[in-house]
């Protein structure tokens, strides 16, 4: 029954929403007078709050489609946020429920938006969403039976104001757990956690136990999100050898140090979902053979010096590739080892696959966002693979 206008920047697009019924489309650059009279505004996760307060009236309400979508929730949900590992343990959380009988949603963050579960048939027995900070920081009542932190470090400063903003918006959907449900934080954390959330969940820690194996999921992180994932499950009732039989059989996800292939027994690997240095750190970590780094893009914020003793135990080269040169070649100049920079990701592929030796992989991580040469990092993670599919090719 409300009025329903909807802002636009990209003409293009907002053509195309003109042609739906039942709202108004304004296209161009927002504009104060674009919310006069508005009594809720729904912002696009990607639109920083703070570069819209100056424009949305006082007394508007300034949520996230999560929030609102939220409100027509009644199945119990699942949220699990991070820095760093959401995707992976969402999909397997999603994997164990089901294969133990469960009827699962999974969207939000992931893909599918909450809403349009919400518009449409309602047959799930547990809603389950990956959440980032984005939507977090506008979703003040979003309330999940089940919240788990999977991680927290230096990430998304080019949008959240401080760390401070950043680790708040994580937090919030704690506040809203009663002492019946759960929530889930990494041990890691736990003396900074005991302060800072406030909750009335029953706090759960975990850690990395190795009581769970999976092929497709490598490295002591993983470790930690399969016991993030058991705890979850758990909660639904499930006991340790059903989540580790649904654990069975998973398979990666696409640019998650993903296998791409192996070549004169040189492994290259796809890990262009790496847009932190955590992501890094836990890629490096996970592998066992000498490594050819290839990093670079738009860097996001953080200490890249944390690096430098995995630099020097495990990488061999690091080929450096568009954005960030400058700061990475700072930060890395005292890791003894030789540092080059191409403007393209096929080129530094090519000089990385030059150099390596048999037992040794090659390695796309790069800590950074893609947008300096990529829509997304699926496009540079494909490109990634291109690069390697032509090199290997040349070698025939």
């Amino acid at each position: 029954g409300a009025s329903v206008r909807v802002l636009e920047k990209d003409p293009a697009r907002a053509a195309g929403l003109a042609r739906n019924a039942g709202w108004t489309v304004q296209a161009g650059a927002h504009k104060a007078e674009d919310f006069a009279g508005a009594q809720l505004v729904v912002v696009s996760p990607g639109v920083p709050r703070a570069s819209l307060e100056h424009l949305v009236p006082a007394e508007a309400k300034i949520i996230a489609e999560l929030e609102l979508a939220s409100w027509f929730v009644t199945e119990p949900m699942v949220a699990i946020t991070g820095t760093n590992g959401k995707t992976t343990t969402t999909t397997l959380v999603r994997q164990i429920l089901e294969r133990n009988g469960k009827r699962v949603f999974t969207g939000g963050n992931i893909g599918t938006p909450l809403s349009e579960y919400v518009l449409g048939e309602h047959s799930a027995e547990i809603v389950l969403l990956e959440v980032s900070s984005f939507q977090l920081q506008n979703s003040p009542t979003f309330h999940p039976q089940v919240a788990a932190l999977l991680n927290f470090s230096a990430n998304h400063l080019d949008y959240h104001q401080s760390m401070d903003e950043y680790l708040d918006a994580k937090l919030s959907m704690f506040a809203q757990l009663t002492p019946d449900e759960l929530a889930i934080f990494p041990l890691s954390l736990r003396d900074m956690l005991e302060t800072r959330v406030h909750t009335q969940g029953q706090r759960q820690y975990f850690t990395g136990t190795g009581r769970f194996s999976c092929s497709a999921l490598p490295g002591a992180h993983n470790q930690e999100n399969m016991e993030a994932a058991y705890l979850i499950c758990q909660y639904f009732g499930l006991h340790q050898e059903q989540v580790q039989q649904g654990m069975d059989g998973f398979v990666s996800l696409p640019h998650r140090l993903e296998y791409v292939t192996e070549h004169e027994d040189v492994l290259f690997i796809d890990d262009s979902k790496s847009t932190t240095i955590d992501s890094m750190l836990a890629a490096l970590r996970s592998q066992e053979r000498p490594v050819h780094l290839l990093a670079g893009g738009v860097f996001k914020g953080g200490d890249l010096q944390q690096v430098l003793p995995l630099l020097r135990e495990k990488v061999r080269g690091i080929y450096l590739f568009g954005q960030s040169r400058d700061l990475f070649t700072s930060a890395w100049s005292e890791a003894g080892r030789e540092i080059s920079w191409d403007a393209t990701l096929e080129d530094a592929l090519f000089r990385a696959a030059s150099h390596a030796q048999p037992h040794d992989c090659v390695l796309l991580s790069p800590a950074t966002a893609s947008f300096d040469l990529f829509a997304n990092y699926k496009e540079r993670g494909l490109a990634f693979q291109r690069a390697v599919r032509s090199w290997v090719e040349g070698q025939v």
